[in-house]
């Protein structure tokens, strides 16, 4: 008897009666081998009679059922839907694939291919021997053979049939973001916002891939690991393919980097892989080896990039069901993997630390544990909140309010949580508290270049005594929590709508928030600054400011201070020197933000037109730095800049304003500098590079450099390496 040659997605007929498969796959849950994969749950068990007389096989014959997960994550890319169609196109070229003998509407069951899969006999990193490498690259060259009529129609929108590599590789990118990341934002956005993994990290990849080499499209495995591929008992094929759900159409190169990828060589062996793949394609299509030596690391990058999804849900949703010490290191562990192997093609500004991912996945597992499980001593754990006594308990605000707020941080979607340079800011709801809150939470092992003078929250604390017309955040709470993390609770300052995500003048101010901002910093004047800096006004602060840069180019790590040095930029001493001769007059002191950058000024919608938020770089000391150094920070027009001194003289006494027109410059000649040392030290540690204002700081460097030059009376720096002037630019 034959099989049936086109299986059928309906069974309930006559010749195939519903009770008898359906009974069939029953027995195949309940008693059959199972093997449980990420996609299916596939079960081995021989065929009963009655199944065997409607599939056309004898009966004890092994088949496998499988069934698609139905708690299965959305983590892979589809370009079908039916594998039953893929494995009918493959037929010819492999015909010792699975065959599918009978298709339902959430199972199918396959014919059962003998043999054991390397993965039993071959874990993942460990070297494959030589003669299995040739069998594999020439499976994957086999597939070059499969004819594009006989496939599936592709998608709408697929890139033409012309060799277009780099259309391709863009169509992966869409797909990823489209079929992977969108779809499981909602529960997992906060997470990936907490790692620092952006939304928009698959949509700039997309726009930096280069034109490749034409390549011929062929049909593609896409899946090709060690769990994949069956080693047969008879050795004829010696290697063969299971699992092509995943196949797709397109660049043979994409193949071979999932196959590299994938299948955990050793290090050592991927050139001999390469090497094999190439030599066998090119005996049987030529044209798909151009360009292996560039291109090859454009498809390693994407299947790093987009691996960074799936790896960190699957191992967040690892721990959902039983949370133990074990499963947690585990997680944690693969999660930075994942983040490691992103963070070149998804150009991550660092990587998280073992334990910021951990108390990542905590946060984020707190609000989704059951009640019965091991989940509430671990809540409990995530939510502990050990008060700081220097911040009392806000009425309205109890204990009780701070431990809701902490869950629901974990909660928060990614729109949401705001990773700056040295915090991690989530807003959330609070049950029973009528405004929204932020958690702010002091990311573990950051250094700032730049120091902190003050405390925050009795900065805050001030401000809000002092009853002054400054727009700033309350602090509702400060203290520590799990693994001694610092945490501070604010009032959330941004919009309304919490979806909306806050407005900040990236381009500049607007002349009715220049006229806002002038009016806040005149009414810092009106603030008991001996609250929070009784020793204020003991040295003059010029002398001090310069004193603090001079100190952080000491400071800076060897390797900046040796590029520095290469530009032509001077060491601490002789900065020391250039610096001394320029003086400013005294004036009087007050409260001043100190880093009134475009991020730290939300828009809002009234007189005061912005709300000044982290003021954790908060200093006493002369009223015209605050001025000048957000000119510095913030792209501003001349008529703007004009605008902002003239308001600020008028509304000011005298005794802040002195000689603001002669000192000023000399203000902007210290921030300009201390921009040439602080930008090139993050262009050589990558720190804070995750922030839009640092990424622009750092790609405007060269002007930086050559203001800062000028400025100190240096020439352009004429030993510096002609390549390393063109890598700046």
């Amino acid at each position: 008897m034959g099989a049936p040659p086109h299986p059928s997605p309906f069974f309930g007929t006559p010749e195939r009666p519903a009770s008898v498969v359906v009974d069939f796959v029953k027995t195949a849950v309940a008693r059959g081998r199972e093997d449980k994969g990420h996609h299916n749950r596939n079960y081995v068990l021989p065929l009963t009679g009655g199944m065997a007389r409607l599939l056309g096989r004898e009966a004890g014959t092994s088949v496998t059922v499988r069934i698609r997960r139905s708690d299965a994550l959305p983590v892979v890319i589809r370009t079908w839907q039916d594998e039953t169609e893929i494995l009918r196109a493959v037929a010819g070229a492999l015909p010792h694939a699975p065959e599918c003998l009978l298709r339902g509407e959430d199972f199918a069951i396959h014919s059962f291919v003998e043999g054991v899969p390397l993965s039993s006999v071959c874990g993942n990193g460990k070297p494959v021997d030589g003669l299995i490498v040739g069998a594999l690259a020439g499976l994957l060259v086999q597939m070059a053979r499969v004819g594009r009529a006989a496939l599936p129609a592709l998608p709408p929108g697929w890139p033409r049939d012309d060799g277009d590599s780099q259309g391709f590789l863009r169509t992966l990118v869409h797909l990823a973001d489209r079929q992977i990341r969108r779809p499981n934002w909602a529960v997992f956005g906060g997470l990936f916002a907490a790692l620092g993994v952006r939304d928009d990290a698959l949509d700039e990849l997309s726009g930096r891939i280069p034109v490749m080499a034409r390549r011929p499209y062929s049909l593609l495995h896409a899946d090709l690991h060690r769990d994949n591929v069956i080693i047969s008992y008879a050795g004829d094929p010696p290697l063969i393919c299971v699992d092509w759900e995943l196949a797709t159409y397109g660049d043979p190169l994409h193949d071979l980097a999932t196959h590299l990828v994938r299948m955990r060589y050793p290090a050592h062996q991927w050139a001999e892989v390469v090497d094999a793949w190439a030599e066998a394609m090119q005996e049987v299509r030529p044209a798909a080896v151009d360009g292996l030596a560039g291109d090859l690391r454009h498809y390693l990058a994407f299947e790093r990039a987009q691996s960074v999804f799936p790896d960190v849900m699957r191992a967040a949703r690892s721990l959902e069901s039983s949370l133990t010490h074990t499963r947690l290191d585990e997680a944690t562990a693969r999660v930075r993997l994942a983040l490691e192997a992103a963070a070149a093609p998804l150009r991550l500004a660092s990587v998280p630390g073992e334990g910021e991912v951990r108390r990542a996945l905590l946060r984020w597992l707190a609000p989704r544990m059951n009640e019965g499980s091991t989940g509430p001593v671990w809540t409990a754990k995530v939510i502990e909140w050990r008060p700081d006594r220097r911040v009392p308990e806000r009425p309205g605000f109890p204990p009780s309010a701070v431990r809701a707020a902490l869950l629901a941080e974990g909660a928060a979607p990614a729109g949401r949580v705001f990773k700056g340079t040295a915090h991690l800011n989530t807003v959330v709801s609070v049950p029973d508290i009528g405004f929204p809150v932020v958690v702010r939470r002091g990311l573990p092992g950051v250094r700032r270049r730049q120091g902190r003078f003050l405390s925050e929250h009795a900065v805050l604390r001030a401000i809000e005594e002092s009853s002054v017309a400054v727009a700033a955040p309350r602090v509702l709470a400060l203290g520590e929590t799990y693994q001694s993390d610092t945490i501070a609770l604010h009032t959330y300052v941004g919009p309304r709508d919490l979806d909306r995500p806050p407005g900040h003048p990236v381009h500049g101010l607007l002349p009715h928030e220049a006229d806002g901002l002038v009016d806040q910093l005149c009414a810092l004047t009106h603030v008991g600054y001996q609250m929070v800096d009784p020793t204020a006004g003991e040295c003059a602060f010029h002398p001090w400011l310069r004193d603090r840069l001079i100190l952080l180019v000491r400071d800076l790590p060897k390797e900046s201070q040796q590029l520095a040095r290469h530009l032509g930029l001077p060491g601490a001493d002789r900065l020391r020197s250039l610096l001394s001769p320029h003086r400013v007059s005294h004036r009087e002191p007050t409260l001043l933000h100190g880093d009134l950058s475009p991020h730290n000024l939300v828009r809002r919608d009234d007189r005061l037109a912005l709300t000044l938020i982290d003021w954790e770089m908060a200093v006493v000391g002369d009223p015209l730095y605050d001025l000048v150094r957000h000119m510095h920070l913030t792209p501003t027009r001349p008529e703007i800049r004009d605008r902002m001194f003239r308001r600020w003289e008028r509304r000011v006494p005298a005794a802040y304003t002195r000689d603001w027109r002669r000192d000023w410059l000399v203000y902007r000649r210290l921030e300009i500098v201390r921009s040439a040392y602080l930008d090139l030290d993050r262009l050589v540690t990558g720190a804070s590079l995750s922030v839009p204002e640092a990424r622009r700081a750092a790609d405007a460097y060269p002007m930086t450099l050559a203001a800062a030059m000028a400025l100190l009376g240096l020439p352009a720096p004429s030993r510096a390496n002609p390549y390393l002037a063109r890598a700046l630019a």
